[in-house]
């Protein structure tokens, strides 16, 4: 006979199936993670390319169109750092501030809240009985962790952390601005631009596979979106630099 503690094949394959399961807390701070840098890369690669293909358009002055990258570069990187942490802080600040609220209710209130959080299990699909024996094995462990999860969806254990999506957005910006940065002063004059083109396309159909694989998202739908972007954006910008061609 088996021993009682030996994992049953039925046990194993609940396990594999469990580790693949994305869990509440580890998949929101994936998920913050995952836009705060596959944003960041985007914006690099896009903005960038841009950039350097609208310049590229107007001269073939090498000097000139590494200049214009590199600014828009430390520019871009600099702008998404700030607009994360200043995004980022607010949220926190926010998610704070619940905390500290139902934190002061359930001082002031207990059996109101344990009542709350009761009805808000029951709305979950328990019965009645068993969303008041859950509510009160709750609020026994964490009155405010319990609140927390079920009525304000806030985990407190993972709350947004500026500095992370701060950092994240611009080692990515700057990591996806290096792209066409790189490539259009790497070529030939004469094959500069459409190059740039080819690289930057396969770029951002690595970030749009990329995401769609962390984010268990449709991957041709995710692909799809960027690449077309970002060709629209370099056929607009070689557009307006063929417009003002003039040397610089």
């Amino acid at each position: 006979m088996p021993r009682p503690d030996s994992a049953s094949p039925n046990d194993y394959s609940r396990r594999r199936h469990e580790d693949r399961e994305p869990h509440t807390a580890g998949l929101a701070s994936r998920l913050n993670w995952l836009r705060a840098g596959v944003l960041g890369a985007n914006d690099g690669i896009v903005s960038t390319a841009g950039l350097v293909v609208g310049v590229a358009a107007a001269t073939t002055n090498e000097a000139a169109i590494l200049t214009a990258g590199a600014a828009g570069l430390a520019a871009g990187a600099v702008s998404m750092a700030l607009g994360e942490y200043v995004s980022v802080s607010t949220q926190r600040d926010t998610e704070r501030a619940a905390l500290y609220t139902e934190g002061r209710e359930l001082a002031a209130m207990p059996e109101a809240e344990l009542d709350e959080l009761a009805a808000l299990l029951e709305g979950k699909g328990l019965s009645a009985v068993t969303a008041r024996a859950a509510a009160e094995e709750l609020t026994a462990r964490d009155p405010l962790a319990a609140h927390a999860e079920v009525e304000l969806g806030i985990d407190p254990t993972e709350l947004a952390n500026p500095w992370l999506a701060a950092v994240s957005s611009a080692v990515s910006f700057t990591l996806g601005a290096l792209v066409p940065l790189l490539m259009v002063v790497s070529v030939p004059d004469t094959v500069r631009i459409p190059v740039t083109f080819v690289a930057v396309l396969c770029a951002l159909a690595a970030t749009g596979s990329i995401s769609a694989w962390l984010g268990r998202a449709r991957r041709g739908r995710a692909v799809a979106r960027v690449v077309v972007g970002g060709a629209l954006a370099m056929v607009v910008t070689y557009g307006v630099g063929q417009l003002f061609d003039t040397v610089l």
